[in-house]
């Protein structure tokens, strides 16, 4: 990661422009040599690196809104294997099959022309991937590693992808939100939203323990490398971190709660950073917000509210949408 290019409030979470061309489905149960096996050679080294997004370990199947991997829809070839039977839920899961020591990237554009780069675990286990985007078409598309940034095509395909409702990608653990129902924020969420009858409510009483109780964690910003992803149970034992850690923290209690929340990644500034969008029956998307003081909500930013301990003027200016540009939805 370029880091001279990053002032130090979020780190490793942007992805890239660009698009993909959706082509038409195929049989969900055969090998899919038909859908764009065929030799391609991409130049990864045109993607800056910092925008290049590596994705943690998919989550345990638990009692709550988890993904899963049912196999009623399936796309696959020698190499990759893309379960798409729960798009409706704004999911696809996928796994590299072909084993090797070659890093795998994944590149998902949807119907805004916006694509996602991933890093591919190459263990053989499924990995979750948002579908953020909406409704609509969507490309997939698999990338072996061949000789420096260059790529090899190994596998792509299309979804018509038809959300249940326009918040169902934004109420599960993926890499970027790795949680179970015994991940210690989510057991504390539970606590602190027990007799609270209200989605606003319960947003308050998770965002204000966490501004609260976590620092802004100076030394990892300096020192951080690219791949960085949160472990929210070594967060929450630190009660510290970067922007990263301080939206995954918050998206994750609030998510186990059903509460739709959207890690939102963009500029504040001229520097990337992060913050949090949620969703109630009360008020639809909150939409560049963060708190509410009694009889207004204020820009959600978790991570300067908490390392400006909530200042007059640095909520003056978490208050400000004209100080945020939303680029990437989680």
């Amino acid at each position: 990661m370029h880091m001279k290019k990053v002032l130090p409030l979020f780190l490793a979470v942007i992805l890239i422009a660009g698009s993909f061309a959706a082509c038409g489905s195929a049989d969900a149960n055969q090998p899919q040599e038909e859908e764009g096996t065929a030799e391609m050679i991409i130049d990864f080294g045109d993607i800056p690196e910092e925008e290049m997004v590596p994705l943690a370990d998919t989550p345990a199947i638990g009692t709550m809104l988890m993904p899963s991997a049912p196999g009623t829809n399936v796309k696959k070839n020698d190499k990759t294997l893309i379960d798409a039977s729960n798009t409706a839920d704004g999911y696809v899961m996928i796994k590299w099959t072909a084993g090797g020591t070659a890093a795998i990237k994944v590149l998902i554009t949807g119907p805004s022309k916006v694509t996602y780069t991933y890093n591919l675990k190459k263990d053989g286990t499924f990995e979750t991937f948002p579908l953020s985007d909406g409704s609509g078409a969507y490309s997939v598309g698999v990338y072996k590693n061949i000789s420096g940034s260059q790529y090899s095509t190994e596998f792509t395909t299309s979804l018509d992808v038809k959300l249940k409702d326009a918040y169902a990608p934004f109420l599960r653990p993926n890499q970027y939100v790795n949680y179970t129902a015994q991940t210690l924020c989510v057991k504390k969420a539970a606590e602190l939203v027990a007799g609270v009858s209200t989605t606003l409510g319960k947003v308050e009483k998770v965002y204000d323990h966490v501004i609260k109780n976590f620092t802004y964690d100076k030394q990892l910003a300096a020192t951080v490398q690219s791949g960085y992803l949160p472990v929210l149970d070594t967060v929450w034992n630190k009660k510290s971190g970067i922007c990263f850690d301080y939206a995954a923290i918050v998206t994750a209690m609030l998510r186990s709660q059903n509460i739709p929340t959207k890690p939102v990644v963009g500029y504040t500034g001229q520097a990337y950073h992060a913050w949090i969008s949620v969703y109630s029956s009360e008020t639809g998307w909150v939409e560049s917000v963060i708190y509410f003081n009694g009889s207004e909500w204020k820009l959600m930013d978790p991570t300067f509210a908490s390392s400006g301990s909530s200042s007059e003027s640095i909520m003056k200016y978490i208050g400000d949408g004209k100080n945020y540009s939303a680029k990437y939805l989680y």
